[in-house]
């Protein structure tokens, strides 16, 4: 495989593991670390990545530019991308709406949408993470990749198609999560939490909706992204006419959990009471 120059904006949890996976297939890839934090700096050291410092010698150096980032902050980086006259191939990793992944191709020559679905990719996991990627380029932009630990799917769709498939599948998985939590606090304030948790298990026991409202530790560290996320999956549904209001609302419950992000180990009691707070 050609060794080729891949900027990295930003290496946080996934963004990092991506970018190692990338440098472990040969190629080069770089990443602009001025003013960033120094959690940050480390992940990107064990990941092999190099900082060049600046957004513009990012885009001067790399041939493809990965943007994985709070879908708050797509818009904005591959603003500061463009501007840096960036003339390569331009993907956007996020979880955005079609529309926004649209907008953004529209500032590239050569655009491609993606979307990844699971966690950071692991060797040996049972389910591989996936990155979806549709548009002209999305099979050069697959070949990039030679790791089992990331399974690359190039979608047979124009731009947009990966950013609604990830819309339609966060749209079930962390909406039904956050209807859960909040259905488990209403439950406790009337005093039959355990009661609704017996019958979620002995009614819907392949769903492990008392397992999910229970996964404390990850909605806390996770929600000040996911309230993004659903308020992309909101406007999509608005777009085709569609009620928009169930993940407007599982939008809240996450960025009233938001606050715990800083919480050194918060267990579901702390999660429900911070909701009937």
């Amino acid at each position: 495989m050609d060794t080729t120059v891949i900027g990295l904006v930003n290496p946080g949890a996934m963004g990092a593991t991506v970018g190692g996976l990338l440098v472990g297939a040969g190629h080069r890839v770089v990443w602009a670390g001025r003013d960033r934090s120094e959690a940050t700096r480390r992940r990107a050291d064990a990941a092999g990545l190099d900082d060049v410092s600046t957004i513009d010698v990012l885009a001067d150096r790399a041939a493809v530019v990965l943007s994985l980032c709070p879908p708050s902050a797509a818009m904005d980086v591959a603003d500061a991308v463009a501007a840096a006259g960036f003339d390569g191939t331009y993907v956007d990793a996020n979880a955005v709406r079609p529309a926004t992944a649209r907008a953004i191709a529209e500032r590239f020559a050569t655009f491609v949408d993606g979307s990844v679905v699971g966690g950071p990719p692991e060797s040996g996991d049972e389910t591989p993470t996936r990155l979806y990627l549709s548009g002209a380029g999305a099979d050069h932009v697959a070949a990039l990749f030679d790791d089992d630990a990331l399974e690359v799917v190039a979608l047979d769709g124009p731009v947009g198609a990966a950013s609604a498939l990830k819309m339609g599948f966060a749209g079930w998985t962390k909406g039904t999560a956050a209807l859960a939590v909040a259905l488990r606090a209403m439950a406790r304030a009337e005093g039959v939490e355990g009661e609704v948790l017996a019958e979620w298990d002995r009614s819907l026991p392949g769903m492990r909706v008392t397992e999910r409202s229970g996964r404390a530790g990850a909605l806390a560290a996770k929600a000040w992204r996911f309230a993004g996320e659903l308020d992309e999956i909101a406007a999509t549904m608005a777009t085709h006419d569609l009620p928009d209001g169930f993940h407007h609302a599982a939008a809240e419950v996450y960025r009233s959990l938001a606050p715990l992000r800083d919480h050194p180990d918060p267990d579901v009691d702390d999660l429900l009471d911070h909701l009937l707070d």
